[in-house]
């Protein structure tokens, strides 16, 4: 009797140590633009929940105690990360949920008392791993620092009546204001207002703010079917984009984030796409597109720039093609609620010339 158990707890063992080993993505390659063209985009992997992050459960543990139940993501709205963690404003938990890729675990921020979140909007994520919430319901900017701990706030109702995004660069913080049509920029030490930026019919309905390695600030003007570049003071510089179904144009524009090149990176819910821009506005590429197929969004919302955990998806890349860093997006619905792209080119085998 003893034998058998011991042999059935060896067999289990082993079989949990298969369960949890790294796979391989069952799906086919997806690169932008596809082959045999030279591919500069490659969609890597999908996460709708902790069970995406690749923490398996042996079968002696689910022998035990049952098969894990996975916390999901509802609403996903916005994104940011630091190392070792991403960070997902999720509008249907009205929380910012972490993913912790060490550890591959979901929890949540636990926003308590005075940090406390009411309908948090947009999140940008410094470096040294500082979260900067938009709070609509607070009409605030709630920071938390690198142990998830409250740290300060900026704004109040004497400030803001909808603030929908931000980002911060340098000593200022970039807030957009929905309800007020306007760009809000704030000393980062002391919280005054250094300029609010935006007269009537400069902005409609901005939704989204971006800041380049330059300094320059992107204003998704949402209604106005276009995104405004500024100067770190808020000077006009240039308008990318126009409304329309062509490549370049705008039919419902979202998310926004800018590479280390000074690439932009602009979300369209409706054609349900990534188009990226290069510095002087001009098109370069763009990814996703609707439907079931791997690397396709569905209502997208949020965009980020990650060159810090790179590593964590190099397991997905194709051997022939090296990641720089990767590409976060947001899908409101459909089941891959967090696509994850790799940025990068092409070390195979000669392609055509770019």
């Amino acid at each position: 009797m003893k034998k058998t158990v011991v042999i059935l707890f060896i067999v289990m063992f082993c079989l949990g140590c298969a369960s949890t080993a790294e796979k391989k993505p069952s799906f086919g390659t997806v690169f932008y633009p596809p082959l045999p063209q030279q591919p500069r985009l490659q969609f890597l992997h999908a996460i709708s929940g902790g069970h995406d992050l690749g923490k398996g459960q042996s079968a002696f543990q689910e022998f035990l105690v049952g098969k894990p139940r996975y916390q999901n993501l509802g609403r996903p709205y916005d994104v940011g990360a630091a190392k070792d963690r991403i960070y997902v404003m999720d509008r249907m938990y009205k929380k910012i949920v972490i993913f912790d890729l060490a550890r591959k675990e979901l929890s949540f921020l636990k926003d308590t008392g005075v940090g406390s979140l009411g309908n948090p909007s947009g999140i940008w994520v410094s470096e040294d791993d500082f979260k900067y919430v938009a709070d609509m319901q607070r009409k605030q900017v709630v920071v938390f620092d690198a142990n998830d701990a409250f740290f300060r706030v900026y704004g109040g109702k004497e400030v803001f009546e909808k603030p929908v995004d931000v980002a911060v660069y340098g000593s200022r913080v970039y807030v957009v204001d929905m309800e007020k049509d306007q760009l809000i920029i704030l000393d980062k030490a002391t919280g005054e207002v250094i300029r609010a930026v935006g007269e009537k019919g400069d902005f409609f309905n901005p939704t989204h703010v971006a800041v380049g390695p330059s300094g320059s600030v992107f204003v998704n003007d949402a209604f106005n079917f276009t995104v405004k570049k500024l100067t770190p003071d808020g000077a006009f510089i240039d308008t990318i984009g126009f409304h329309g179904d062509n490549v370049g144009g705008f039919a419902r524009p979202k998310g926004l984030a800018v590479d280390r090149k000074g690439n932009l990176y602009s979300v369209d819910a409706a054609f349900e796409n990534v188009q990226i821009f290069d510095d002087q506005g001009r098109l370069l590429l763009f990814f996703g597109g609707a439907g079931n197929a791997p690397g396709s969004l569905y209502l997208p919302a949020g965009v980020a720039i990650d060159y810090q955990n790179v590593g964590y998806f190099s397991q997905y890349a194709d051997p022939n093609f090296e990641l720089e860093y990767l590409v976060y997006v947001t899908s409101t619905y459909g089941q891959g609620k967090l696509s994850v792209y790799g940025f990068g080119h092409w070390i195979g085998e000669s392609l055509p010339e770019e």
